[in-house]
């Protein structure tokens, strides 16, 4: 049974918002002398609202968080801008300390909380190593073992005897993680460094940190990269407002934290009044609609049924060539497909494809099969072009919807089917041979 190696209880963090202090002695006095005689506060703000106030507003970072980290576990810890992320983060790395609760940890902690923490900007790469290595606690001789690998994998080589402060910053981070990575903390805390790194040191950092938890390392993995979190983490906790609002599985954590934002009831939109829909005096979007093969209007959908978008729009002034497109999005915002209706993309043969309209209100309908999509939540933007290119309309989140699965998928798989989109292929299996070739013995 793996030990716990982070217990974190009843953890909270109280900030003071305003100035506290003047920053000279003098001052300070002058401010407690007026304070108790009533008067008001000197050095409050111009314009501030509360003139002449010595009233300072509390601010709960964390608030009662309480939870556990095992040995060699990889945690996911996501959440909105201020739901108290990195405040924890910085709590675990001691560089703040919580105004009530306990930490607990066992072992080594290597911290990569910002591009470049921990460097000196006058000190090259090289030294840079060293330093934070022997911050670690690690011997010279165990520094200069690891040395050629962390150079390696930083892709810095060349500039590895250059002072930091020339570095760019995703030079700044590549090195950075690579000495976090590879000088073997027992823990590894990263806060979304891999936003810096292009795509290839990305998927660098994702398999790097999947070895080091392998090794029997554990990692804390902050992101709003959901794909990453899904890719990396074992477990994930939710934080919202300073409080554990979920923890559970990676899926289900990330599930959770999507539907927060993603509103799954809008299966149409509409315009009654066509002068305040979207669009310009030519043309003019009426409607955005989510439809069974029944035209019922639908937002929850089960992935065995085919369904349709249909889009219904108002042409004033005749003789432009438009096209219909939509563009599809997961809840958590990847970006699934793009489609419209001109030929070179579609199945049949659109009779408006590229062609000029005339004044008219006009319905385009675009079908998406059955067993197409994975569960989960899927919007829409829709937009009308002209001749494909030039959007006159663009209305983003037009639509949403949500596909649950039917238990087909089931039958076969007991866990969650993994991908944006999951259809069903054609296989077929035959053998092609009824004897085997004989084999050599050693």
């Amino acid at each position: 049974m793996s030990k716990v190696v982070i217990s974190v209880e009843k953890l909270s963090k109280k900030y003071r918002l305003g100035v506290i202090g003047t920053g000279r002695l003098k001052d300070d006095l002058n401010l407690w002398w007026a304070k108790i005689r009533g008067k008001e506060n000197p050095y409050s703000i111009v314009d501030s609202g509360n003139s002449g106030s010595f009233d300072q507003t509390e601010f709960w970072a964390l608030k009662d968080l309480s939870f556990e980290v095992k040995e060699g576990e990889v945690l996911g810890i996501i959440g909105k801008n201020g739901a108290g992320k990195s405040t924890l983060l910085k709590l675990l790395s001691r560089v703040t300390t919580p105004t009530t609760g306990e930490i607990k940890l066992k072992g080594r902690i290597a911290s990569l909380l910002e591009v470049g923490t921990g460097f000196h900007p006058e000190l090259t790469g090289r030294e840079n190593i060293f330093l934070n290595g022997a911050i670690l606690g690690m011997t010279k001789a165990e520094i200069r073992s690891k040395l050629d690998e962390i150079i390696t994998f930083s892709g810095v080589e060349v500039h590895i005897d250059t002072p930091v402060k020339r570095y760019s910053s995703g030079m700044y981070v590549r090195l950075a993680f690579a000495v976090a990575a590879h000088l073997e903390p027992e823990i590894l805390i990263v806060d979304e460094v891999l936003a810096v790194g292009d795509a290839d040191f990305q998927k660098k950092c994702i398999g790097k940190m999947g070895q080091v938890a392998k090794e029997g390392r554990t990692i804390l993995f902050v992101s709003h990269n959901m794909g990453a979190v899904q890719a990396l983490c074992t477990r994930a906790i939710m934080l919202q407002s300073g409080k554990l609002f979920y923890e559970g599985t990676t899926r289900d954590t990330i599930s959770k934290y999507s539907h927060m934002a993603f509103d799954g009831t809008k299966a149409i939109k509409s315009w009654s009044d066509p002068a305040q829909a979207p669009g310009n005096f030519g043309v003019k979007l009426l409607s955005v609609k989510v439809l069974d093969n029944m035209d019922n209007i639908r937002n929850i959908l089960s992935d065995n049924e085919e369904f349709y978008i249909e889009m219904e729009f108002m042409v004033n002034n005749g003789g432009n060539s438009l096209t219909s497109n939509l563009q599809l999005f997961t809840e958590g915002g990847v970006f699934v497909l793009s489609a419209g209706n001109w030929s070179s993309t579609t199945l049949n043969v659109d009779p408006y494809s590229n062609q000029t309209f005339q004044k008219g209100i006009y319905r385009s309908t675009v079908k998406f099969p059955s067993y197409f999509f994975n569960e989960g939540g899927y919007y829409i933007n829709a937009i009308i072009n002209r001749e494909a290119m030039t959007p006159i309309v663009y209305v983003e989140e037009a639509v949403t919807f949500t596909i649950f699965d039917s238990g087909d998928m089931r039958k076969e798989y007991t866990d969650f089917v993994g991908g944006v989109v999951r259809p069903k292929f054609e296989w077929e299996t035959v053998q092609v041979e009824n004897s085997l070739p004989e084999m050599k013995k050693y």
